[in-house]
């Protein structure tokens, strides 16, 4: 394969730049021509409103004092909600129940209060006794009634179980424009991700990669030992709603294997972009300039009379990007194609089906080791880069009651996903030999898997239970004629499970989960030897309002993750397993408080995860067939502090992770499948609308300070700021257009994100991050 700018260097690139705007402007008229035409027929059936108020959630509020009832409405719905204390006194709110939309719920936890709310931007509401009410702030007025002072609900909390919980929305994402998996999690430094390809991106929470998390896509589990120089869960951000992470506490139903919590990502349903039957799309178009990278996505989507259907697809074309430093970074040329399928039916009784389809397939060419920049004192006939076409796929069925009633709420769901990595391998026997000889390689891991749990309303909460399974393996075919030899082999797994996870409010300002599994595996090896182990699972969280205001938390879990099965690209057909695999096993710790007020936000947690004989299988020596067990510690804290009002926001947050492996300081290389080094992480990230102009401005800072707690006689981890900046503008005259500009890596900082491979190795030059990055978006919706 031929990158796309190496032939003519980037003196050329002049041209391909103007074409690439042109494609970029005649799309923009295209999709505007499209949304004028539509918009005249149907103007309020298709409009895009944002998932965190139009998307149901499982509500469950018990009738209690209206301050208690907005706290929990708060947690459960995703949204922050701030008021004064004379505001609720003496008023009780009524109960909430079932799936609902936040707008529902609120409405219902309002009646019988006389008090109303009304929505009056994108992710925030007022309450208030009427419309006057929120306009005068409250106070007794001329006709001797009391009016309540507004209580606002901003779009800036956390919902689902509190403890440990990174909640990343729809609003969230819109906000960050992200154009890879590194900018979804931007602004949690909790999170780390590794590398500047979305070839070769891995996630890491609190310092633990994410292949020692339950890792899962709508639902359907990831099957992600692939290959160690790529990205173990290929994403398109584009596609996304919503992404929840639990760190390190995570309850029994997220399914076996969470030794350090698990991720959950989200892609979008026609629910989250219509609020009634009818029919529409977007068009997105954004450019690069750094890399003259073009990305375009569509999507149509619509629901009649209980179907809905939803197709969305995006494609990018581009060149290599210059890093911080003037430096062409080889390999980080753009060439990708994504897709998402969506089909459902709601039936009379309530009974609800879906099927749905999301592809993402890369085929640019990367460095040798897709992770790496480049190795010195590799051989000469190590090529720099070699061809990579990654495919990962899922297909997920779901079927729910979207009428549940008492202890009769049901989910099914089957699911099959494959990650797929081909590419080519070089060997070059002999003393003296420079013209290396090539073979296909391809390295592939699948997943069937699905569960079956009803929840049980049980007055104070609600009880989840269930079986779940999944049918693993990891596939290797990498056989050269000319050399005489093969590699093909295969490791596989599979999991039966049972658990049960209650979520309770027992007593007034108290919430408790607590939850448990039970798992049975069995393994068999590239010898075709069966291994079976069984192992246990618990887990318990719980909050407590110490007071109004502020809130204490705690939790612990165990978890039993049977054997991992080990890397496609390292199988070994001479392994042995001696006595067998071990199993490997977790245990997880935090505290934690939280105080809000008005609007402002402070909190703060300590952390800890212990994992014990976790495999970390390596090609040779074959005798011990990559039996390598080795223990991580993870421990460190996060603290945070916030400020929302009506029209923007401000956070300020801080983590500190150490890294353990086998009782040293971690690197990069030990932790291959276990943990990155991370050290310090500070993000500052604030946004501002400004409504009148149809204007949201914002921009996020991260900074690491200079990490020297290493491995023995390496480097300390150099320090680096970056600054990312953006400007939208949604014209009040044309309500179907958005125009966004970005600039990222303000400062032209030439750096490698924390967690990417190498930065201890005095031999390899790592992936940097993109130089300053000018980024147009425009995108159409009708």
């Amino acid at each position: 394969m031929t990158l796309p700018g190496c032939n003519a260097g980037r003196g050329s690139k002049t041209s391909t730049s103007r074409f690439f705007v042109t494609r970029l402007l005649a799309t923009v008229a295209l999709a505007g021509v499209s949304a004028l035409s539509l918009a005249s027929v149907r103007p309020a059936v298709a409009q895009e409103t944002t998932s965190r108020l139009g998307a149901a959630r499982d509500f469950n509020i018990p009738a209690q004092p209206l301050a208690s009832a907005l706290n929990s409405f708060g947690r459960q719905s995703g949204l922050q909600v701030t008021l004064a204390a004379s505001t609720s006194r003496g008023v009780t709110a009524s109960a909430v129940r079932g799936s609902l939309t936040p707008q529902q719920a609120l409405s219902q936890l309002l009646s019988g209060t006389g008090i109303s709310f009304r929505i009056t931007g994108d992710g925030t509401a007022v309450v208030g006794a009427s419309p006057s009410a929120a306009a005068v702030g409250g106070d007794t007025v001329t006709d001797g009634s009391t009016v309540l002072r507004p209580i606002q609900v901003y779009g800036n909390g956390t919902s689902g179980d509190g403890i440990g919980e990174v909640s990343i929305t729809s609003e969230d994402l819109e906000r960050a424009n992200p154009t890879n998996i590194a900018d979804v999690f931007r602004n949690e430094p909790g999170v780390a991700v590794g590398s500047s390809l979305p070839a070769s991106q891995k996630v890491y929470v609190h310092g633990v990669e994410e292949t020692n998390l339950a890792v899962s896509i709508d639902g359907s589990r990831q099957n992600n030992k692939i290959f160690h120089h790529s990205a173990t869960n290929l994403i398109d951000p584009s596609l996304l709603k919503a992404v929840d992470v639990d760190a390190g506490i995570a309850p029994a139903d997220a399914g076996p294997g969470a030794l350090a919590g698990a991720i959950n990502y989200e892609t979008k349903d026609v629910r989250d972009l219509l609020t009634e039957d009818g029919f529409g799309g977007s068009v997105t178009s954004s450019y690069n300039f750094n890399s003259h990278t073009l990305t375009t996505g569509a999507s149509v989507y619509g629901m009649q009379d209980g179907f809905e259907m939803l197709g969305a697809f995006s494609f990018g074309r581009g060149d290599e990007f210059t890093a911080g430093n003037g430096d062409l970074v080889g390999g980080t040329a753009t060439d990708f194609l994504s897709g998402l399928g969506k089909v459902a039916y709601e039936f009379d009784s309530g009974d609800r089906v879906e099927l749905s389809h999301e592809r993402v397939h890369d085929a640019a060419a990367r460095p040798f080791r897709a992770n790496i920049g480049f190795i010195t004192g590799r051989p000469a006939w190590e090529p720099r880069v070699r061809d990579y076409r990654l495919d990962r796929q899922n297909t997920v069925f779901t079927y729910t009651d979207a009428t549940p009633e008492g202890w009769w709420d049901p989910k099914l769901v089957l699911a099959y996903s494959r990650n797929t990595v081909d590419t080519m391998g070089y060997a070059c026997p002999g003393r003296g030999c420079t013209v290396p000889t090539s073979y296909p390689t391809i390295g592939e891991t699948d997943s069937f898997n699905g569960r079956f749990e009803n929840k049980f309303d049980v007055g104070i909460g609600n009880i989840t239970a269930g079986v779940d399974f999944y049918k693993d393996s990891v596939d290797l075919d990498a056989e050269s004629v000319a050399l005489a030899f093969s590699d093909s082999a295969r490791e596989k797994a599979s999991n039966v499970g049972i658990y049960a996870q209650a979520r309770l409010e027992p007593w007034e300002r108290t919430r408790l989960s607590f939850g448990g599994r039970a798992d049975h595996q069995w393994f068999t090896g590239v010898d075709n030897s069966d291994w079976s182990n069984s192992g246990l699972s618990g887990n318990i969280s719980g909050e407590y309002d110490i007071t109004d205001f502020l809130t204490a938390k705690a939790g612990y879990a165990h978890s039993w993750g049977g054997v991992p099965l080990a890397e496609s690209f390292i199988l070994n057909t001479a392994w042995a397993y001696g006595d067998g695999p071990k199993p490997v096993s977790a245990d997880n710790y935090l505290i934690g408080l939280e105080a809000r007020y008005a609007g402002f936000t402070v909190e703060g947690s300590l952390f800890r995860t212990d994992i014990e004989d976790a495999r970390v299988a390596r090609y040779n020596p074959a005798a011990t067939g990559g039996l390598s067990a080795r223990d991580l510690e993870s421990r460190g804290f996060e603290v945070g502090a916030g400020y929302a009002w009506l029209d923007g926001y401000i956070k300020v947050k801080y983590a500190h992770v150490d890294v353990d492996i086998d009782g040293a300081p971690a690197d990069s290389d030990t932790g291959n499948y276990l943990a990155a080094p991370v050290g310090d992480i500070i993000t500052i990230t604030g946004a501002h609308t400004f409504e009148d102009w149809g204007l949201t401005i914002g921009g996020d800072i991260e900074i690491a300070p200079e990490y020297d707690r290493v491995a023995a006689n390496a480097p300390a981890y150099k320090a680096y700021e970056v600054v990312n900046i953006f400007a939208e503008y949604k014209p009040a005259s044309l309500s179907h257009f958005t125009f966004r500009a970005d600039v990222k890596n303000l400062f032209d900082e030439t750096y490698a994100e924390r967690a990417t491979y190498g930065q201890e190795f005095g031999t390899v030059t790592p992936l940097y991050e993109a130089g300053r990055t000018f980024l147009l978006t425009a995108k159409a919706t009708f």
